[in-house]
């Protein structure tokens, strides 16, 4: 007699198992002390089969090997835009993803880039293979953009330049650099910071940490507290820093408070790793938002850097940026990049080409550079302008009293507006204003028309919602 045990162990059986079975009981299945009949015209009409040992076979099949991946949560940055897309009201604003846009809020192709790409195409250029490091005329150009040709760390060859996924994949890659080559160095992280960073460095394996950055009384930097926080870290950590243009906060520091990060950085022989995603972009001068990176490498320091050509070059779906390591000798540089076109191969093989000749064309080409310039300083200014008009709005319109100059102290293309998660939701749900639930907007997807409005929105939200 089988049991029912039998039958309900053929859903896991293997199919010689379930098929041997099925040839024992014959078409027949015993229950207890009668007997069932199995017939294939009244069976389950979802299930095509014409014999048992099939059904056994599809019942498997049904349980996934992937039963246990749990569904991950929506992208907290990325998922604004989806949102955003699903609402249909006339006067939304989505003010999450940090993308340029023109004051008819449309994306904008900067015509040195079209020039640029125009070049590639009368040259029949191909699409063979870059090395693992990249597109060596890219990484020279943007080194030298970084640090200026003159600089010594260039002259000397004392930096290690890879061609990167943009700057999400020059911190990854920098981040296995740190993972296999300082086992257990913990990575300092401003608080708050982007997204996206802890991401990178969880990923990695690599420990992290934050430092105190933002003060939400005066809506400005803690810079007591960012000191404080990196005089306590463990000897020889990595302090990552933003070049210009703090994400999500648009507070930098001022040129004194960076020489003192440098001090105490030095004296607990922790390395520098800034992120410098918008150099040119923030300022508008390529050599203002360096400044930062410049003052490190004058004092002889070791550090990295990651860049990326998302946002001062538009480049954004071209992954476009670069890992640049400075070392003390031309020596430890070499040894270095070796070992980050080590850590790139399995991980992507090696870069992409077309945005990298890109950038390559436009600073290797004084005319197209110039232009690049002037297109920059146009983007710059034209968000200066909104920032403007925007503090000008809240004045005229909140009669509390409030100080809003704030706003005119950040740089960038963001705004941290203070505002908490209750008072993001209200802006989203009551005024159809899309942003991050920490209070950051993107002052590059607002335009001058809709200045009015959006602070008709934060008045609302900071003074009716808790």
């Amino acid at each position: 007699m089988t049991s029912t045990s039998t039958m309900l162990s053929l859903a896991s059986a293997p199919p010689t198992a379930s098929l041997s079975v099925h040839e024992n009981l014959k078409g027949r299945l015993k229950l207890g002390g009668g007997s069932l009949s199995f017939n294939k015209e009244r069976a389950n009409p979802f299930i095509n089969t014409k014999s048992f040992s099939r059904i056994s076979m599809v019942a498997a099949v049904k349980v996934s090997r992937f039963e246990g991946v749990t569904m991950a949560p929506p992208d907290p940055i990325l998922g604004v835009s989806e949102a955003f897309k699903a609402d249909n009201d006339k006067k939304k604003l989505n003010l999450g993803v940090g993308a340029y846009r023109t004051e008819e809020l449309q994306p904008y192709v900067l015509n040195v880039v079209k020039k640029a790409e125009n070049l590639m195409v009368e040259r029949g250029e191909n699409k063979e293979y870059l090395p693992i490091e990249g597109l060596a005329a890219f990484n020279k150009a943007t080194a030298e953009l970084l640090f200026g040709a003159s600089n010594p760390v260039i002259k000397e060859q004392r930096v290690a330049t890879v061609q990167g996924l943009s700057g999400t994949g020059s911190l990854r890659l920098a981040a296995a650099l740190i993972e296999r080559y300082f086992p257990g160095a913990k990575v300092l992280i401003s608080s708050p910071t982007w997204g996206n960073h802890k991401n990178i460095f969880n990923d990695a394996r690599v420990p992290w940490s934050e430092y105190r950055y933002y003060d939400p009384k005066t809506v400005g930097l803690d810079f007591d507290g960012m000191i404080a926080d990196i005089k306590a870290a463990p000897e020889g950590s990595f302090v990552l820093l933003h070049g210009c243009a703090h994400n999500p906060t648009g507070i930098d520091p001022t040129p004194e408070q960076w020489e003192k990060i440098a001090d105490v950085i030095q004296e607990k022989n922790h390395i520098p790793f800034f992120d410098v995603a918008y150099q040119g972009f923030a300022s508008g001068s390529l050599d203002a938002d360096a400044g930062s990176v410049r003052l490190f490498a004058a004092r002889g320091m070791e550090l990295l850097v990651a860049q990326s050509y998302s946002k001062n070059l538009g480049l954004y779906a071209e992954r476009i940026g670069a890992i640049n390591v400075v070392c003390t000798s031309a020596d430890a540089a070499a040894r270095v990049k070796s070992q980050l076109k080590r850590l790139a191969r399995p991980m992507y093989s090696n870069p992409p080409i077309h945005g990298a000749k890109i950038v390559a064309n436009v600073v290797g080409d004084p005319t197209l550079f110039n232009e690049w310039k002037a297109e920059m300083e146009m983007m710059a200014g034209r968000i200066k302008n909104v920032r403007q008009k925007l503090y000008d709005s809240l004045t005229a319109k909140d009669k509390s009293g409030k100080d809003w100059s704030f706003i005119l102290k950040q740089i960038g293309m963001f705004s941290f507006t203070g505002l908490n998660k209750a008072q993001s939701d209200n802006m989203t749900n009551k005024w159809h204003v899309y942003m991050t639930k920490d209070g950051r907007i993107s002052l590059a997807g607002l335009s001058l028309a809709k200045c009015e409005y959006l602070a008709d929105a934060i008045i609302d939200s900071f003074h009716n919602v808790s």
